[in-house]
């Protein structure tokens, strides 16, 4: 299968694939399961950083500290953006954008919501293009690594939106259009980066600090609020079990 049917497939699968997960989940309310899948997310991430994005990254730029200092520049921008409110993540139930609002605001916070979720996953595409464009193997890694987050992400979307006055069928009709910039993203970059390699290490930097600061500063603090010590062990071994997963799948890819 070509790089771009690999790019094709993992954009509108995982995106079709995130967003109807999340519809099962957010639709049945089993906020239990979400807060596991949010823990395993945080293993997915940092797992897919540092055992594949970075690595790779150092590897293809002759330089270790401008691999490094780009993961501090995108840190620093991924969190400009979301003061912004142009990157929403709200992985928690209750953080800010989950609190009741007056009426007159619930139809501007459900845009929002659209605004921020479309621009993240055109993205993501982008991201995942880039993978996919340095090796099959990193760009599957990366692919599941992104799916993993996702899922959490859009639950809280997909609830967000419900809260703002739209119908079932209306939010999930909309996020699944929305879903649709990941494939537009990763099929645009895959045709900009086809003469463009020696942007590629940098913008798996990027990728990485995105999935950096996803799980360092909208995922883990969100687990704090769970303080028993059962939810804490559990919190752990879910992570584990994230960062294993990826470290299997490497085998299992390497291996074929």
């Amino acid at each position: 299968m070509s790089v771009l049917l690999w790019i094709v497939a993992a954009s509108f699968v995982g995106g079709v694939l995130s967003v109807l997960s999340a519809a099962l989940f957010a639709l049945n309310a089993r906020a239990h399961w979400v807060n596991s899948l949010v823990s395993y997310a945080i293993g997915a991430l940092l797992g897919a950083v540092f055992l594949d994005i970075l690595p790779e990254a150092i590897t293809l730029s002759p330089s270790i500290t401008k691999v490094s200092g780009t993961v501090l520049f995108g840190i620093l921008l991924f969190f400009t953006l979301e003061k912004l409110l142009l990157w929403r993540h709200c992985h928690h139930d209750h953080c800010e954008a989950h609190e009741p609002t007056p009426a007159h605001n619930h139809g501007r916070s459900g845009t929002m919501i659209i605004v921020g979720d479309t621009f993240h996953n055109f993205v993501d595409g982008i991201i995942i293009a880039a993978a996919f464009l340095t090796d099959i193997h990193l760009g599957i890694v990366t692919a599941l690594a992104i799916i993993a987050h996702e899922i959490p992400q859009e639950v809280g979307d997909f609830m967000i939106l419900l809260h703002s006055g739209y119908k079932k069928s209306t939010a999930l009709m909309l996020n699944l259009v929305s879903s649709l910039a990941t494939l537009v993203g990763g099929v645009l970059a895959y045709f900009a980066l086809q003469s463009m390699q020696s942007v590629v290490p940098t913008l798996l930097a990027l990728a990485a600090a995105s999935m950096i600061y996803v799980a360092v500063a909208d995922l883990i603090p969100g687990l704090h609020k769970q303080t028993q010590l059962r939810d804490t062990i559990e919190q752990v071994v879910l992570i584990a079990l994230g960062i294993s997963s990826i470290f299997i799948i490497n085998l299992l890819v390497g291996a074929g």
